[in-house]
């Protein structure tokens, strides 16, 4: 969204965005401004939907949320740099794990502000039709912040109601509970959501659609899920897939058909949502997108190469396991799409050229005898067991880099986050259908997504069959179509598959995970600040 979204104001929502276990500010309030008064008038009311979107960034395209939504699965070890090994390996993970408190402030600020814009909204003065696009907006965000909740923490608090002040309790509440309120706001979201909307970043008609198939998935009901995925595929929305997947990670080409749903970041950094002491003290200390720092290899310390905006600024937070870089057969241009593997000299030496290979680092066994450049191939970068050996030299994930930074030292950076691809949808489909017992169709769906995927002429080896359907398939095919886009540790958990996967593919962190670790610690900062300890207490398996 350019204005509305974009130009967030926070300050007018600070009464309401506070931690419900931490006193954030003090009452002193220079203006005189209450949130009774400023909700009250139109403008108003859009500053508070305005920061009901704007939690979306504090887990999409933050270092928290890539730890909580891709680590820790059977995709992805940790890079030399990794800040969060708890969550990638499950050692000594605890409440006390920053990233999950973070987050776990961030959503339900999130959710108090929804709860906020739902009970006030009748004396917000809006006009009759955009009263109800707004109520759906809030409903929809209510869902999605709830949805991000349960699949993390399980069965924790629910509130459908605005809170004010220091709240010293909370509740336990069922999982079918919170799945029952999900399906109620989408349900009445999608009623009145337009099927398009002038303001990028809003929610419309075919996202809520398409977010209520994933929630149907995770809960379960496959009839369900494949309706709704169905109901966008054939909805006549204007969605597409592109014809190059390469072409979905081109800067200039954000704003395309096969985008369903995005979490949108502004090409001014000053509107997006760094902290500042004064414009934005709530704000996240890095601020933007971060995703293109944090899959890096470190290439600028290796000869004939420095920094540069190109090739990113390498954070070497995580790295691909052995597993997923063999996921790709010949013939599927999403490898060549998603991962770098050669760099060019940037940086002359008297025995590197200008513009001459400098390092090769690749998923294949090659020999260095003879070469002018360095090579870290598979069997320098893993065991044969498949642990790390190397985690700085590495395959590189390239979908997030930004060279329309302003400096090759900027760590934010303006690119959007895909929440929803209409990718996803026809994978939706293929698992509700492979869940109803449907192998054709499963099939059907799964050879849509893998025409696009295929390299010219390799079109007939990359179809698959009906007997090939099986889960473990779809998984496979859902890490080719989406590494690195903050859903594999859903993907896994909601298919009962995070363990067998993880113990059968991650060999780093095999022997570490426990049943128990499908759910996320509580933050400890949470349990100690309220008083009905016996009754609001810590995940099972956690201490």
């Amino acid at each position: 969204m350019k204005r509305t979204i974009k130009n967030i104001l926070l300050a007018a929502v600070v009464v309401l965005a506070s931690s419900s276990c931490s006193k954030i500010l003090d009452e002193y309030n220079p203006s005189g401004l209450t949130s009774e008064s400023v909700f009250a008038t139109p403008e108003g009311f859009e500053s508070l939907v305005n920061a009901a979107y704007a939690y979306q960034r504090w887990w999409y395209g933050k270092e928290e949320g890539y730890s909580m939504s891709e680590m820790g699965t059977d995709l992805w070890m940790s890079g030399a740099g990794d800040t969060f090994p708890d969550l990638m390996k499950y050692i000594n993970l605890q409440g006390n794990n920053a990233a999950l408190e973070t987050e776990w402030k961030a959503l339900y600020s999130a959710v108090n502000v929804c709860n906020a814009g739902i009970g006030r909204i009748d004396a917000a003065g809006l006009a009759p039709d955009t009263k109800a696009i707004r109520l759906a907006e809030l409903r929809f965000l209510r869902a999605f912040y709830y949805w991000h909740i349960l699949q993390t923490w399980g069965g924790v608090h629910l509130s459908t109601t605005e809170t004010a002040g220091i709240i010293t309790t909370a509740n336990k509440t069922a999982p079918e509970e919170f799945y029952a309120l999900i399906e109620s706001d989408l349900l009445a979201a999608i009623k009145d959501l337009p099927n398009t909307s002038k303001d990028y970043g809003r929610v419309t008609n075919p996202a809520a659609r398409a977010f209520l198939s994933r929630v149907y998935l995770s809960e379960g009901k496959y009839k369900e899920a494949n309706d709704y995925a169905l109901s966008v595929i054939k909805g006549n929305y204007g969605f597409e897939l592109l014809k190059n997947y390469a072409d979905l990670w081109n800067m200039a080409n954000l704003k395309n058909k096969e985008v369903v749903y995005t979490v949108n970041y502004s090409t001014d950094l000053a509107l997006n949502d760094k902290s500042d002491e004064i414009l934005n003290p709530l704000g996240h200390n890095r601020g933007s997108n971060n995703g293109h720092l944090l899959f890096l290899m470190k290439y600028d310390t290796e000869t004939g190469m420095q920094r540069d905006l190109g090739n990113g600024r390498p954070f070497n937070r995580y790295m691909p396991t052995r597993f997923l870089l063999d996921l790709y057969p010949e013939g599927d241009s999403r490898y060549a799409a998603s991962f770098k593997e050669v760099f060019y000299s940037n940086n002359p030496t008297a025995t590197v050229k200008l513009g001459d290979t400098a390092v090769y680092a690749t998923r294949r066994t090659v020999s260095n005898v003879g070469k002018a450049y360095k090579v870290y191939d598979r069997n320098y970068i893993y065991a044969s067991d498949g642990k790390v050996k190397d985690q700085l030299r590495y395959p590189t994930l390239s979908k997030f880099l930004d060279p329309t930074r302003p400096s090759s030292n900027e760590a934010q950076s303006a690119r959007d986050v895909f929440v929803i691809r209409f990718a996803e949808l026809y994978l939706n489909a293929a698992e509700a259908q492979l869940r109803l017992g449907n192998r054709d169709s499963a099939a059907h769906w799964v050879n849509i997504i893998r025409a696009r995927a295929a390299q010219s002429g390799k079109e007939e080896d990359m179809k698959v069959t009906a007997p090939q359907m099986t889960l473990d398939f779809i998984l496979d095919e859902r890490a080719r179509e989406f590494a690195g886009e903050q859903i594999r540790w859903f993907d896994l958990k909601r298919t009962g598959k995070l363990l067998e996967r993880v113990k059968a593919h991650n060999p780093d962190i095999a022997t570490y995970i426990q049943d128990y670790h499908q759910v996320r610690p509580i933050p400890q900062a949470q349990l100690d600040a309220i008083t009905n300890k016996d009754e609001f207490t810590q995940n099972q398996g956690y201490q």
